[in-house]
């Protein structure tokens, strides 16, 4: 049955218990205690029968579930002529089941968000018209028009002067993003200013936002471990309340008594608070761009005591960025890096698309280069502001402008890159890249002692030295360098005699890692396809530090399951004994068990205002 079939049959039989009871109230308020007796017993079949239903076909599932419990309390309350107490735990019952479904859709209103926004069209510049066309005609290299007010359909390359965009749908900023032309856009981000054209750079069905809908799908679809322990425990339960409930009527001879303890053990806490509260944690997770495959991996991470992360696009950002500028003498920094960017505009290595980049955000207007030839592995050389110019290796530029060797820098850290500028006929300097840590590293791994994480440790492809350096005043438990994608997946799995492990990484050799661990963590906005399928949790945004606030989530909203599923546990079980012992009557303890359902629910939800320690979203 589809979730809306199963939403009108609850509230159906809800309606159906509510008429029944207080169409019984007021036949007996009339004196007419007979046919009040009837109404009332109207009132339970429906729901009975349904209930009787959904035992048989758990049961042909090899379930058993606490639900006997409920068809028990009704059926017995009905046989030893207690028809108010079975109303009672009707409506309980009905009005539980149509609480739960409607908690946990308030809970995925946020996700269901993000599938509404999913767009239907884009625009496409083609000749000089614009055309309306569905998603799934967009190919890459298609030119598109992304009006005020829509959403970007596919991911691909801004191609205005300016773009602004509202990226709080993926990962939480508040404010929106300003944008440059060539920047990197991805779907699902929403058009905040004025009209942009853009280059699309794949297909929808294989862009973020469709890759992130999927992932929502399948979210929504997860039950968690802690449900199906539920599920494990309703024997032993069902047991206790039986064993109670006879020993009440054996010790009092008087079948009201175990009917009463029959009544207030039914619905037990546990299966409605836990997936409630679990479903809400995820919700409140994706409000902060970190999406959770679902309640399973969300409990599972809040259980998580060790981090293992990979550096390359995790730690650090995974693109070489200048670090330092080293002019010759009589040259100023800024001429360095004109002349290194205005030949580097001719080039697609990811070295020098960084140096234009670099060149750009310091607002520098670069003239187009001249007669540029590029030596792949070695540099670019060409004319540059009517001089001959070079960049590159040290010797490729010594050779193309006829000059002597030229010096090297002083103190290059490990794992630095290079790069010789020379133009106008002499050595201009050196741009020293390297592939940093991300700012505020130093608070995020902080950050996760105070969350609980007791061992963090690093995993990486990259060389000893390289891997220390850039760590180095981390305060890392362990570094483990120049490993495979196998040696990460061995890795992964010797922590675990440290506790639960997640592991964080964003490439494809990150994958089987990610897969072994109990807990994996992709980075999203830019990372593999591959990691993310492997993965438990994507970081929907290009930020390591969004892992926190998804953790400090996890925890609380696994605290307040465990909280609302033990207190009222444990009210039922006082009001249990109180009953076996003769204290309360079927129908007192019937509104007193519906009270304690409403009320553990409620707390449940109260996971959907949980606010991080971390802070929120965007909050430095």
């Amino acid at each position: 049955m589809s979730g809306n079939g199963r939403d009108l049959g609850r509230r159906g039989l809800l309606g159906l218990a509510v008429c029944g009871l207080l169409a019984g109230l007021g036949a007996y308020g009339a004196g007419q205690e007979g046919l009040a007796r009837g109404l009332w017993a109207a009132g339970v079949v429906p729901v009975l029968a349904g209930l009787v239903v959904e035992i048989v076909l758990s049961l042909r599932r090899g379930e058993v579930g606490l639900d006997v419990v409920a068809a028990l309390s009704m059926s017995a309350a009905l046989i030893f002529g207690e028809p108010l107490a079975a109303a009672v735990v009707a409506v309980m019952y009905a009005g539980g089941a149509f609480l739960e479904s409607y908690a946990e859709g308030r809970a995925r209103g946020a996700m269901r968000a993000l599938l509404e926004r999913v767009p239907r069209e884009a625009g496409r510049l083609r000749g000089g018209v614009l055309e309306e066309i569905a998603l799934d005609q967009i190919a890459p290299g298609d030119r598109l028009l992304v009006r005020q007010g829509e959403v970007v359909a596919v991911d691909g390359r801004l191609d205005s002067a300016l773009g602004f965009l509202d990226t709080s749908a993926l990962t939480g900023e508040a404010m929106p993003v300003r944008l440059g032309r060539g920047a990197d856009l991805l779907s699902g981000a929403m058009n905040a200013g004025d009209a942009f054209e853009m280059i699309a750079a794949r297909p929808a069905a294989e862009s973020t936002y469709a890759g992130i809908v999927r992932l929502v799908e399948a979210a929504q679809a997860s039950k968690a471990p802690m449900a199906r322990l539920a599920d494990r425990w309703s024997m032993g339960f069902l047991a206790v309340t039986l064993v109670l409930a006879g020993a009440a009527w054996a010790a009092s001879g008087d079948p009201v008594r175990a009917v009463a303890v029959l009544v207030i053990a039914t619905p037990c806490p546990l299966i409605l608070a836990v997936p409630v509260a679990l479903v809400a944690g995820l919700s409140r997770a994706a409000h902060y761009g970190v999406l959770i495959k679902g309640a399973g991996p969300l409990e599972a991470m809040a259980r998580g005591r060790v981090l293992v992360l990979d550096k390359t696009g995790t730690l650090t950002d995974g693109r070489p960025q200048i670090v330092a500028i080293v002019p010759a003498a009589g040259v100023a920094e800024d001429a360095v890096l004109r002349v290194a960017a205005g030949l580097d505009q001719g080039s697609k290595h990811p070295v020098a698309q960084a140096i234009v980049a670099a060149a750009q955000a310091r607002g520098m207007v670069l003239a187009l280069p001249e007669g540029l030839a590029e030596a792949p592995g070695e540099g670019v050389s060409g004319r540059f502001e009517g001089g001959a110019a070079a960049v590159g290796g040290g010797a490729f530029v010594a050779r193309a402008l006829g000059l002597g060797a030229v010096p090297a820098p002083p103190g290059a850290a490990p794992g630095a890159v290079l790069v010789a500028v020379g133009g106008a006929g002499r050595f201009l300097g050196w741009l020293v890249m390297a592939d940093p840590l991300r700012a505020g590293a130093a608070d995020f791994v902080a950050g996760l002692r105070r969350a609980g994480v007791g061992r963090v440790v690093l995993a990486t492809g990259d060389r000893a030295e390289v891997a220390e350096e850039v760590t180095r005043g981390l305060g890392l438990d362990a570094l483990r360098a120049g490993l495979s994608p196998d040696q990460k997946v061995l890795t992964v799995l010797s922590e675990r005699k440290f506790g639960p492990v997640m592991m964080v990484g964003d490439g494809v050799n990150d994958a089987p890692a990610l897969a072994a661990a109990d807990v994996g963590v992709a980075m999203g906005a830019r990372g593999a396809a591959a990691s993310a399928e492997a993965a438990d949790v994507v970081l929907l945004v290009d930020r390591v530090d969004r892992l926190l606030p998804g953790l400090e989530i996890a925890r609380r909203a696994r605290a307040i399951a465990l909280q609302s599923a033990g207190v009222g546990i444990g009210l039922s079980v006082i009001g249990m004994g109180v009953a076996a012992a003769g204290g309360l009557a079927p129908v007192e303890g019937a509104i007193l068990q519906e009270v304690i359902d409403v009320a553990v629910i409620l707390n449940a939800l109260r996971a959907l205002r949980i606010v991080p320690p971390s802070g929120e979203p965007g909050g430095d």
